[in-house]
Parts: C-alpha cells; structure tokens; sequence
C-alpha cells in the first residue's frame, strides 16, 4: 500500500514537471529554455529533475513520449482493425488527430518549432521518427485503400499526408492568423470544443472523401 502511494506521488510529480516544462519549451523554444527555470517553476530543485530526467533533453524527449504513446496505441489500434474498410479507418483516424491536436496547443507549438528548423541534429532526428509512427498509420490506411480499390488509383499520397498535418499546422501554430481566418479564437477552450473541433473534422473528412473515393 505504501510502495503504490509512493508511486503514485511520483508519478504525480513527474508529470507535473511535464506539465510545466512543456509551458516553457513552447514559449522559449528548446534552445531557449533552461532546466534552471523548469526546476523554479515547477517547484523542485535540480537534482529531483536530473534524478527523473537526466538532462535537458531527457525532459524534451519525455514529453514526447508522455504526449504520443498513448495516442499512436490508438492509432495503430484503429490502423490494425480488419473489421473496418479504409474509409472507416480513416473516418476514425481524424476524429482522434482532431481530438488529440487541438487539446495539446502547447505540445504541438513546441513540436513544430523543433521540427521545423532547416539545421537538422541528433534531437530533431529523434523527434522525428517519433512522429512518423503516426505519419505511418495515416500513410498505411491511404494505401489500402488504394490497393483495395476503395480510393484513387492517382492519389498522391504524400501530399495528402502534407495537405492534413499541414492544416494543423497553420491553425495551431498560427493561432493569431487563424483566429481572424476563422472568426474566433482558435486558443479559447470553449471555441475549440463548440466550434473548431466540429468545423476541422467535418472539413477534412469531406475533403478526403472528395478526393479519395471514385
């Protein structure tokens, strides 16, 4: 009992960290930010955050972590599922991306400034295969249907995939551009539930299908 309470207290503190460290690496960047100023905000001191982290980047890269694995089980769940035709697949494929990307706007802040540097490094590299675990899901469920006949033979696969991450991109990380685009403020929590999630996974879904499906 106490060995779970303790586990439990930890993971709480860890998590909470996270919580604070990925406020700061969205707004100052990776580069810009400090262990220094994480350990202040959250509360603990550096040696906590080196014991549960080791470094800078083992606080970057769990947050990744902590953000995507539970979304790519979904995803490979969804992408796996041989009861469901392609479009279904898909259909389930966008309400979760919609789901998970409009309720994490720091994470994706953050992950875009990171990957969208043109000098590649050891971390970008790692950010990188990250997210294409689930580039793959998406990549995968549009060649079935392809093979299967369900979709186009001339899709052109690749930039559709561009064409759906990049339109997270321009409303997520370009929130002052897009909340006049949109009419609203694409940032507020009670618009995104009422209006952008509802508004982004109909778009998409009627884009896709008109372009898909013979």
């Amino acid at each position: 009992m106490i060995t779970t309470i303790m586990e439990k207290e930890k993971t709480d503190k860890k998590d909470h960290i996270l919580d604070v460290a990925e406020r700061i690496f969205a707004e100052f960047g990776y580069d810009g930010a400090s262990t220094r100023a994480i350990s202040g905000e959250a509360g603990v001191n550096m040696a906590m955050l080196n014991y549960y982290f080791g470094s800078k980047e083992g606080v970057f890269l769990a947050i990744f972590e902590r953000r995507i694995a539970m979304f790519q089980q979904v995803l490979a769940e969804i992408g796996n599922d041989t009861s469901f035709s392609p479009w279904e697949k898909l259909d389930k494929y966008i309400e979760s991306y919609v789901e998970k990307v409009v309720n994490n706007n720091c994470f994706h802040i953050m992950l875009h400034r990171e990957i969208s540097k043109t000098k590649k490094s050891e971390l970008t590299d790692k950010i990188t295969a990250i997210v294409m675990k689930n580039v793959t899901v998406f990549q995968g469920i549009i060649a079935d249907g392809v093979k299967s006949g369900e979709f186009k033979k001339d899709t052109d696969q690749e930039l559709l995939v561009a064409t759906i991450f990049g339109t997270k991109n321009y409303i997520i990380n370009t929130p002052h551009i897009s909340s006049v685009v949109l009419g609203y403020d694409v940032l507020d929590g009670e618009a995104q539930e009422d209006k952008l999630k509802p508004r982004l996974k109909k778009y998409l879904k009627t884009l896709l299908k008109a372009y898909l499906q013979n």
